[in-house]
């Protein structure tokens, strides 16, 4: 790990086989666990924590403190779990007073120049495509997928397996299992190809289907939706999930599908 021509701040805690390349700069106040791969002109401040076989491609800035004039320079961090691959150019900045940490789960692909904001909690094994940029304070469960070039606005929560097209603004919470597409977002079907490749049996697939058709399909506002699918289909671990949610959701969740 000795790098002649990086520079390792000697508080930083580096683990011993960590691979550190040339014109890096690390911070004070940094862990990188083992394993990790940390390449050359990246830039890690202050509270990054970077779990195991990490690979850091160049010009990354991890842990930059938030673009969010209400920050006072609180004590926070920028959280990377084990096996994520961040590509070059991706900036992920650290939380503030309102979560004191910004997340990326384990065993995500996070492609170039995406752009994480403060109080981000991004779920484990998501890929996220190249140029999609989140807001501060967004929620993104395990499994999901962006396509490039989205745009995700604060606050918005984005659910577990969901896959979202490339370019697609999203303005509202997108709940889980779904394909979202078109402008404005919408509901274009479930996600059926990633839920086979997870394992997910064609019983289960059907029933999320029948769940979304009588959210999206039959005319029915949310609250008459979930109430009909509480009575009419039997407890199960996605029903359940997926009607949680919507009914957890602050923003509302995006509409329907659209010609």
């Amino acid at each position: 790990m000795n790098q002649p021509l990086a520079y390792i701040h000697p508080e930083a805690r580096i683990a011993a086989n960590v691979v550190v390349e040339p014109f890096t700069v690390i911070h004070k106040n940094v862990v990188i666990e083992e394993g990790s791969w940390i390449g050359s002109n990246v830039t890690i401040m202050e509270g990054a924590r970077i779990g195991k076989n990490v690979r850091v491609f160049p010009g990354a800035v991890i842990s930059a403190i938030p673009q969010d004039l209400k920050f006072a320079g609180e004590e926070t961090t920028v959280e990377i779990g084990d096996n994520t691959t961040i590509r070059e150019c991706v900036t992920i900045n650290r939380g503030t007073i309102d979560k004191y940490k910004t997340v990326v789960g384990s065993n995500c692909l996070i492609m170039a120049y995406v752009h994480i904001g403060h109080d981000c909690i991004i779920g484990n094994s998501c890929i996220l495509g190249n140029t999609t940029q989140f807001a501060g304070h967004v929620q993104i469960e395990d499994f999901a997928i962006f396509g490039g070039a989205c745009a995700v606005q604060q606050f918005t929560k984005v659910g577990a397996h969901a896959y979202i097209g490339g370019g697609s603004l999203v303005r509202k919470d997108v709940p889980p299992f779904i394909k979202a597409a078109r402008e404005p977002l919408s509901y274009a079907g479930i996600n059926s190809v990633g839920l086979r490749r997870r394992g997910y049996t064609n019983e289960q697939i059907n029933e999320i289907q029948e769940i979304y058709r009588l959210i999206y399909l039959k005319g029915l506002n949310n609250s008459d939706a979930l109430d009909k699918i509480e009575v009419e289909l039997p407890s199960s671990k996605e029903r359940d999930e997926i009607v949680n949610f919507i009914r957890s959701s602050d923003r509302g969740i995006m509409k329907g599908s659209i010609g």
